[in-house]
């Protein structure tokens, strides 16, 4: 494949100990454009003998990384954000080219992802040990964390920047080494990543990208006794496929799987306040965002303004291609996606759901992957929606009025992710925000993530944290040494 035919990916394919390479065998996969189902480039398909030269890369890079001091990783961390935001304008094209995205929502992520560097630039300065009081005078005991070794980092396509940066830059101030699989559908923006840390000097071998069949690449990495730890941003059943994979080898894991955000808006809010801050948080990457709020539990005290509101929000949305600086809402990322939201809609009408606004494809665009924001009302619990992921722009909402009864159902599915109350009752928000089942929980406010929080769920949603001072530790492995003075 010559590099003139590579597309967007003509500067970068493999990076494996220090360098941009081919697959050795010349494979390549296609990546195409949401937004015309175009082929935008090319990307190399790895094979084994390309992931055995990354497994030897990041086992050397390793030896060298964990035993450089933190105030030199530091630097390196602190470089390579300074130069991703230098270079935001560009990642943010390049992201909205392969994935669809408003251009507002690509730059927004690309600083995200700088952020991550940033704070694990300062974060690694602040590995803190800890000494034991021995019960006697000539025993001294300690408590270190060291770094766990080579990472395998797998990451999703809905957030193609954010989510590799949270996995490289904790890794990488803990004293890991990485080999990062961005998902095929857009891999160019944790490629910038890798370039940015190349360029801030991070010695070869400490971080290695391929990209190629997601399932070989996972098994042969996994199965590797050179990696120890596993981290995964994805869908719960590809987290159980891993988890399998990992007990192989009694691997460190971390996973970030799907969610099903619920929402209680109590009738102590402002109805139209509630549904204008949800609706746009719910529409924001397409519905494509794993603590998008996805069932939504209103008072029925309020229950008519807020779905109203609701409604024409979604309909006042510009539906367009993410280069459009005019476009609210893209495209989902596949046709999967486009079937998946006309199959929930479909089933929730047919269950009796009322649709207040959307709910199939636009006509201005017959081609590309979009589908309109869409609102049902009255969604019974037995509807699909109500139980599966959804991952697109579709918002089913319930009315309720007993607090025990929206909890249980809030907490009746296996995922706990995220979940958010609206309510103006110090007292009533603070007792719901406890009762749910979530690893994080949004009071009148919908921006969970950020670099210095952490970020992860419970039940089926995942184990382990990322981002914030916790998301440093699932990278490192704890170490007790006891003396005895002789």
């Amino acid at each position: 494949m010559k590099r003139e035919q590579l597309g967007l990916y003509r500067d970068y394919g493999l990076y494996i100990d220090g360098a941009w390479r081919r697959s050795d065998s010349l494979g390549t996969r296609k990546v195409l454009d949401p937004t015309t189902e175009d082929v935008v480039g090319f990307i190399p398909a790895a094979t084994e003998a390309d992931l055995d030269a990354a497994l030897k890369s990041a086992r050397d890079g390793f030896a060298v990384w964990r035993s450089t001091s933190p105030w030199q990783r530091s630097a390196v961390l602190r470089r390579a954000a300074q130069l991703i935001r230098e270079r935001a304008e560009q990642i943010a094209q390049l992201m909205s080219a392969e994935t669809g995205k408003p251009l507002a929502e690509a730059r927004g992520e690309t600083q995200a992802a700088a952020d991550q560097f940033e704070w694990y630039s300062e974060e690694t300065k602040r590995i803190y040990g800890q000494t034991i009081e021995g019960r006697s005078a000539d025993v001294r005991m300690q408590v270190r964390y060291e770094p766990v070794g080579v990472v395998a980092a797998f990451s999703a396509w809905n957030f193609p920047a954010l989510l590799p940066a949270r996995k490289i830059a904790a890794a990488l101030g803990a004293g890991c080494s990485v080999i990062v699989k961005p998902a095929s559908e857009a891999p160019g923006s944790c490629m910038a990543l890798v370039q940015a840390c190349h360029d801030a000097e991070l010695p070869a071998g400490v971080l290695n990208l391929v990209t190629g069949d997601s399932g070989l690449i996972s098994r042969y990495l996994i199965a590797s006794p050179i990696v120890r730890k596993v981290s995964l941003t994805g869908s719960t059943e590809v987290g159980k496929t891993l988890l399998r994979l990992a007990a192989d080898g009694i691997k460190k894991v971390s996973m970030e799987l799907g969610g099903h955000a619920p929402v209680l808006v109590f009738d102590d809010a402002d109805p139209v306040w509630a549904a204008t801050t949800l609706a746009r948080a719910k529409f924001r990457n397409c519905g494509q965002v794993c603590i998008s709020p996805s069932r939504f539990f209103v008072h029925e005290r309020i229950y008519a303004p807020f779905c109203e509101a609701f409604a024409n929000i979604a309909k006042s949305l510009m539906i367009g291609p993410g280069s459009d600086a005019k476009s609210e809402i893209g495209p989902l990322a596949n046709a999967r996606g486009v079937r998946h939201a006309a199959s929930l809609v479909d089933d929730a009408v047919a269950a009796g759901a009322r649709l207040l606004a959307g709910g199939k494809r636009p006509e201005a665009f017959p081609r590309g992957y979009f589908f309109e924001p869409t609102v049902l009302a009255d969604v019974p619990a037995h509807a699909r929606i109500m139980s599966e992921e959804p991952f697109v722009p579709l918002a089913p909402i319930v009315g309720f009025s007993d607090f025990n009864a929206v909890v249980e159902a809030a907490n009746s599915v296996p995922f706990g992710l995220a979940g958010y109350v609206f309510s103006n009752s110090l007292k009533t928000a603070t007792l719901a925000a406890e009762a749910l089942e979530c690893g994080m929980v949004g009071i009148n406010e919908m921006l969970l993530a950020c670099a210095e929080a952490p970020f992860g769920g419970m039940k089926e949603s995942g184990m382990g944290r990322e981002g914030g001072s916790l998301g440093l530790f699932d990278y490192l492995e704890t170490k007790y040494i006891r003396t005895k003075l002789v």
